[in-house]
């Protein structure tokens, strides 16, 4: 996975808007960032719902996963882009993208892939 391959998969989601975030390039929507690209640009962080899934993710796909000091406790985890596989891109983006867009958007979401 590559950082543009990951743009490109976000754009799939509603509303996202390319942007910068802790001064690199970030994914937000409605101005709430869900994922960026670390400054190393090996790696991204995605925003996750807690620091119980930051836990499991790292024990269940170290070779994916993990964190530094400063991200302990937060509710985030860092990607090696490399080892992303599409599939969970795609998996992650959307759940980073659901803990920041607003309930309504997350529906609408819900909806089209519905009908």
């Amino acid at each position: 996975m590559k950082w543009e391959q990951l743009r490109k998969l976000a754009r799939e989601l509603p509303e996202v808007v390319e942007a910068s975030w802790y001064g690199t390039p970030a994914l937000k929507v409605r101005g709430k960032g869900f994922v960026r690209l670390k400054e190393d640009r090996k790696s991204v962080v995605f925003l996750l719902e807690s620091v119980d899934e930051q836990e499991w993710l790292i024990r269940a796909r170290p070779e994916i996963y993990f964190i530094t000091d400063h991200y302990r406790g937060w509710p985030s985890v860092l990607a090696r882009l490399s080892k992303l596989s599409v599939t969970e891109c795609r998996l992650r983006l959307e759940r980073a993208w659901r803990v920041k867009a607003p309930p309504a958007l997350s529906r609408r979401l819900d909806e089209s892939r519905m009908g």
